[in-house]
């Protein structure tokens, strides 16, 4: 939790802790459109079978076989605040964007615009290297193209789900995958609700001697419904001059171009300065040349120019954006810049802690003065609840109070939050459930263990118990294994379970679902972080955390963002939020000119491959 601070009991509710779902409630089952004349056989033909379910989905289940549900909590472990803690933050998840959304409530996003992995290539999709990211595309891949849609199936059946009746979708795509696509959407969307093929054309990027040079990709917008928001007026492209038509100058110094029907004689005029209404091919977005401020550095960033159009002509200031594959955050910076609320997920910690520092950036001390004007004509602006789901932050549950953290427990565990108890906290399939402190510094004692033992004792028919700790003390352990011993010689006798919270025993309700969650419900903790700097020459610095280390088994550090005028809140300084060497390797040394002499605050924030995250500051006299 941020600087310490631990939330209300009704705020943690309502920001991670959801009751276990055994069965599938009525609004997660997404009704699928009827199939449309255009996908009947002709009689003609005879009997040929069509397959009218997206591939993958089951008619009764959907991807719940194939993608099992698991109900795990939501952990908050930052909000960073804009100045309005009294409104309900924008969320930011870091975690799988299925299981993200199966936790969110039906009909709540109004927009919904994802560029997800292209069917492109194993390591082309892989840009930030974390462990998550990797395990994720090589299950993308595992079945060559049925794998993938199958797997990109399973979500936008969620995505629909959560759209609004009134919202549309955009799913960006290029040629490897997009017509397969669209033959999956008209099943799962209804190929009545198709809207348009939008061709994003760019003139930048590679060349080719052996093929015309792939110059656009395709974005496919689809509704839920036939009343769906869509305004286009509101986004203009740049009127070209046609050789037919006369120029002008009208009184106000404004160009124009006009004509005359010759039937009517009526004068038709278009001025420059108010554009056009776009085609369904966008010839006026470039790709992000190397020297746009936006630029973040990795080869996937789309323009912020892009999403600002389908976010103005699909939403209203107030409305609901979505991104579940956010990348490096353009989708949510551009939804905050214009109003909307938002939500965003990443299987990479790294592409959240990037879309963080960005939209912290629209508000730091080195912003311009245009930008800061520009968005106070918004207001308020919310703040961003940065939030994990399967993988949890040590240190941020170790913040929380007993009680809260006793709720949080139990619900990973897939139990029943019971009545306040001292010693009954909750139950799993009618086993009471004890949970330890939230410090990892306070173990389990014997007497905790036998007093436990009695309580459980007491209750009718209750012979048996559960408790859920960070560590037991070996005298704990002694007299769990004395009570098990006497089922060998009495009736009367209670069995006491001692379960580790980081243990497989912990885990096991989740990994027996299926084999691709073997990774969920883990405990991380943060990096170790070590700082060194030296003068270069004059205001010049080099900054060293080459001997920072993972402290979670086999991880290794990923990337690192430096602030260079730290305030009290992290924004990192242009061009220090994603720096990358050769081989996609993290530079752990930089070089920094201070703009002029005195005492500076330098925070470095460092992540790990495997989620786990660390700030550092740094005080320093510059010379």
């Amino acid at each position: 939790m941020a600087n310490g601070q631990k939330n209300t009991m009704n705020e943690q509710l309502g920001s991670y802790i959801q009751e276990p779902v055994k069965d599938l409630e009525p609004e997660q089952v997404t009704k699928l459109p009827s199939q449309s004349d255009f996908y009947k056989v002709p009689k003609r033909f005879g009997s040929i079978p069509v397959d009218e379910l997206p591939l993958g989905c089951d008619p009764k289940d959907q991807y719940y076989k194939i993608y099992p549900r698991v109900s795990l909590p939501f952990q908050r472990v930052e909000r960073i605040s804009f100045g309005h803690p009294e409104l309900d933050p924008n969320r930011l998840f870091f975690g799988d964007n299925l299981h993200a959304m199966r936790m969110l409530p039906s009909n709540s996003i109004d927009l919904i615009y994802i560029d997800p992995p292209f069917f492109s290539g194993r390591n082309y999709n892989v840009i930030f290297g974390d462990a998550n990211e990797v395990r994720s595309f090589t299950d993308i891949w595992e079945g060559g193209m049925s794998g993938y849609l199958t797997w990109l199936n399973a979500r936008l059946l969620e995505m629909k789900r959560l759209l609004k009746p009134t919202g549309c979708i955009y799913v960006h795509l290029d040629w490897h995958a997009v017509h397969y696509v669209k033959v999956e959407m008209d099943k799962i969307f209804g190929y009545d609700n198709f809207i348009n093929e939008i061709v994003w054309c760019y003139e930048t990027a590679g060349k080719s001697k052996k093929t015309f040079s792939r110059k656009h990709d395709t974005i496919l917008l689809y509704s839920k419904s036939k009343d769906y928001l869509l305004d286009v007026t509101r986004s203009t492209m740049p009127r070209k001059r046609n050789k037919h038509m006369r120029l002008g100058i009208d009184e106000d110094g404004r160009e124009y171009e006009e004509k005359t029907d010759k039937a009517s004689q009526k004068v038709y005029r278009w001025y420059f300065d108010e554009g056009r209404l776009p085609f369904d091919y966008w010839t006026d977005i470039q790709f992000i040349n190397r020297e746009a401020k936006e630029r973040i550095g990795y080869p996937t960033q789309k323009p912020e120019s892009l999403l600002e159009r389908i976010i103005k002509v699909s939403t209203n200031e107030g409305d609901v954006v979505a991104d579940f594959f956010c990348g490096g955050g353009t989708t949510p910076t551009i939804a905050q810049t214009l109003g909307r609320r938002w939500i965003a997920t990443d299987i990479s910690r790294i592409a959240v802690a990037i879309t963080a520092d960005r939209i912290s950036r629209l508000y730091s001390h080195d912003n311009s003065e245009e930008v800061k004007q520009s968005q106070q004509t918004i207001s308020p602006v919310r703040d961003i609840s940065i939030e994990y789901w399967g993988i949890y932050e040590i240190p941020a549950l170790a913040n929380l109070s007993n009680d809260e953290f006793r709720q949080f427990i139990i619900t990973a565990y897939n139990g029943r939050i019971a009545v306040s108890d001292d010693f009954i906290h909750g139950q799993k399939d009618g086993i009471p459930l004890y949970v330890g402190p939230a410090s990892q510094e306070s173990a389990i004692t014997k007497d905790q263990v036998l007093d436990f033992a009695k309580v459980v004792k007491t209750k009718k028919g209750k012979n048996h118990g559960t408790m859920l700790a960070w560590a037991f003390l070996p005298s704990a352990q002694e007299a769990a294994r004395k009570l098990e011993a006497e089922q060998a010689i009495t009736v009367d006798f209670v069995k006491i379970d001692l379960i580790p919270i980081e243990s497989q025993d912990f885990r096991k309700h989740i990994v027996t679902k299926h084999r691709e969650y073997q990774d969920l419900l883990v405990f991380i903790l943060p990096p170790l972080v070590r700082i060194t700097s030296k003068r270069i020459s004059s205001l010049n610095y080099e900054f060293d955390i080459s001997e920072s280390t993972s402290m979670n088994i086999g991880g290794k550090i990923i990337n690192v963002q430096w602030d260079f005028d730290y305030n009290g809140k992290f924004a990192s300084t242009q061009g220090y939020s994603f720096i990358r060497g050769d081989k996609n390797i993290p530079k752990l040394i930089v070089n920094y000119e201070f703009p002029g002499m005195g005492k500076r605050k330098v925070a470095c924030k460092v992540q790990d491959d495997k989620g786990g995250e660390k700030t550092e500051i740094l005080e320093i006299e510059a010379k």
